[in-house]
């Protein structure tokens, strides 16, 4: 190895040792926070207003069931084809927003028209041990 070739790679590992060093230092300080206070917007007793979200669109879904089959037997479905879902007859729809489960229901007609009637909402715990696998 060359004389320069040395010199540098010593330079390298000055440069290294002196950012392992600044950093060693960073973490021994002790690290200070800014007292957390209500934002702007927040009402009395720091409840937030949430009317700048009312207007915000969402997807909601009511799903009966799924089925996966492959590609050949989707191109033979015709009218008066059955197609199985993994779901029991009777058994409740699943409510989704933007794709989340958050609620359980059954089938209503009202007025000659579909409807689903709430028969379990998902608490925002359960939400979250389902995000968790």
């Amino acid at each position: 190895m060359s004389d320069e070739q040395k010199s540098a790679d010593e330079a390298l590992a000055d440069e290294w040792a002196a950012a392992l060093g600044e950093q060693e230092g960073a973490d021994a300080a002790a690290a200070t926070f800014e007292e957390l206070k209500p934002e702007r917007g927040a009402g009395e007793g720091g409840d937030i207003k949430i009317d700048a979200i009312l207007d915000v669109p969402i997807t909601i879904s009511m799903e009966i069931g799924r089925s996966r089959i492959n590609i050949r037997n989707l191109l033979q479905l015709n009218q008066g084809s059955v197609v199985e879902l993994d779901r029991l007859a009777g058994e409740p729809m699943d409510v989704l927003v933007n794709g989340t489960l958050i609620a359980q229901g059954e089938v209503v007609v009202v007025n000659e028209k579909f409807g689903i009637r709430l028969t379990d909402i998902v608490s925002p715990a359960d939400r979250v041990k389902k995000l968790g696998g």
